[in-house]
């Protein structure tokens, strides 16, 4: 069975004037868009995610002595990646003597819950 179908010739739309309108629009606005990419960054690396897996397992404070055995890392750098948490809002820290305690912030990771649970 043969359709016939009538086409018509391209056309040139004029400049600044969209091809067609949008099927949908973001429910993030900016601010929001912008929190939860900064989440999503400090939990873009593996090492980083493995942190905040174990400190929501653990049930308060873990010192960051405890943490070292459990990646393949020095010191210094897990110390690096447990900043840019910090820096990100995810995790905090309390300092007792020599020892840094660290714990999850679990209301910085809401938004993209949120986000993710749509």
């Amino acid at each position: 069975m043969a359709v016939d179908l009538e086409l018509t010739p391209k056309t040139k739309r004029p400049v600044g004037q969209p091809c067609c309108e949008p099927v949908v629009y973001p429910d993030v606005d900016r601010a929001q868009a912008v929190r939860i990419a900064e989440l999503a960054k400090a939990l873009g690396d593996p090492i980083r995610l493995q942190l905040v897996d174990v400190l929501r397992k653990h049930a308060g404070q873990v010192c960051v002595c405890e943490l070292v055995p459990l990646f393949d890392v020095a010191q210094p750098t897990l110390s690096h990646h447990l900043k840019k948490l910090r820096d990100a809002g995810i995790v905090d820290s309390e300092k007792r003597g020599l020892w840094a305690y660290y714990y999850v912030l679990p209301e910085a990771l809401a938004p993209l819950a949120a986000w993710l649970d749509v």
